[in-house]
């Protein structure tokens, strides 16, 4: 390793499972400033077909976690998110957008009222810093609620899959089968105190799992030790893109909106005291000029985020007949295909519409499906 390399390193931030990680062989790639495993030893494939089929897990411990408490939590929630935070009710968690003053996504997030007047958010690793930079100035002149910033002193493991609710069960005493789909409750699990969301980020039944930092190596090894397979980045990204998941970064940006990208159900603009609440409903008024569409490859080739999208019918690809671009595209090992998704003019956006996708100046045929391309039984 270089001396540069090695440098580089050093400064990725590790999670309290790193060491466990390494120890299982798992290949360690930076993600949002953090060292975290793309794969271990069997291989995304292995990984995903895992998931579907049993149960995997995976260190989410990146993830920013903030707890809002306090008369003013609710408040101040529903000024800085999208979703309509008066309703929701204790024990229940909702996805949501963070929008700046124009309707573009800064991130998106999910907010779970743990108590009357005490939330907690969680947003994207990568998007952190930037997160708190739009949500610190307005937290100012508020004494009404505290906000914690919890990371580093809790870990966050995701378990996912058909078997990820009797694995749970089976260290909880079955208190996981209390909490329904998208709530969110505690219990112990593997005698550790644990607030368990059953929320995922793959398509398939699960819980994220928030315990103390110094208690998240004995939790993955308890969920190894039931049955589930350890999984990385990889096969989450593969999995959440089957199961038509958006990925900050690449399908959502600050130059996107709720709207285009086929979310407008969870873009809530009617708290009075919305920051992107005027910006969010004059989108909402108005004919999106582009959409977020899901397809699937017809010929041979990968779609990668970045290439052209082409409208069909022209033997060559041009900037004439350009109408979009990929933003996540992957092969798919539950399909048996590359699929993929982009923003493309609204008239070419309908489901069966045959495209072009510019594969490195080979023109490789595809057709806009709807998504879910997977969707568990």
């Amino acid at each position: 390793m270089s001396d540069e390399a090695q440098s580089t390193t050093e400064q990725l931030k590790k999670t309290v499972l790193h060491s466990t990680h390494v120890e299982s062989n798992a290949k360690m790639v930076p993600f949002g400033g953090w060292d975290m495993p793309v794969q271990y030893s069997d291989g995304i494939i292995a990984e995903v077909k895992a998931v579907r089929s049993s149960a995997g897990i995976f260190d989410v411990s990146h993830m920013g976690r903030l707890v809002f408490e306090g008369p003013g939590a609710e408040s101040i929630l529903s000024s800085i998110t999208s979703a309509n935070v008066p309703a929701l009710k204790n024990g229940r968690g909702k996805y949501n957008f963070i929008c700046n003053a124009t309707g573009g996504i800064i991130d998106d997030a999910m907010v779970y009222r743990t108590d009357e007047d005490k939330f907690l958010l969680v947003i994207n690793a990568g998007n952190a810093d930037v997160d708190m930079e739009w949500i610190t100035p307005h937290l100012a002149a508020r004494d009404d609620f505290t906000m914690n910033v919890i990371t580093n002193d809790t870990a966050m493991v995701a378990i996912q899959g058909p078997n990820a609710l009797e694995i749970v069960d089976s260290l909880t005493n079955n208190e996981a089968s209390k909490i329904r789909r998208f709530r969110i409750g505690s219990a112990e699990a593997a005698g550790i105190p644990a607030t368990l969301a059953r929320t995922g980020y793959t398509g398939e039944d699960g819980f994220e799992i928030v315990v103390p930092s110094d208690q998240g190596v004995k939790l993955w090894k308890a969920l190894r030790d039931a049955g589930a397979i350890e999984c990385g980045l990889g096969a989450r990204d593969v999995l959440r893109l089957e199961a038509g998941l958006p990925l900050h970064g690449n399908d959502l940006t600050s130059d996107t909106n709720p709207f285009e990208a086929g979310f407008g159900r969870f873009a809530y603009y009617e708290a009075p005291n919305c920051i992107a609440g005027y910006a969010l409903k004059q989108l909402a008024d108005k004919e999106s000029e582009r959409l977020l569409v899901g397809f699937k490859m017809v010929g041979r080739g990968i779609p990668r985020a970045g290439l052209n999208i082409h409208s069909s019918g022209d033997d060559s690809v041009s900037d004439s007949n350009r109408i979009g671009t990929v933003t996540s595209g992957t092969h798919s090992p539950t399909v048996d295909a590359g699929i993929g998704m982009g923003y493309v003019e609204r008239k070419y956006a309908a489901t069966g519409t045959k495209l072009v996708i510019d594969v490195r100046g080979r023109p490789v045929e595809a057709e806009i499906v709807d998504m879910p391309f997977y969707k568990r039984s």
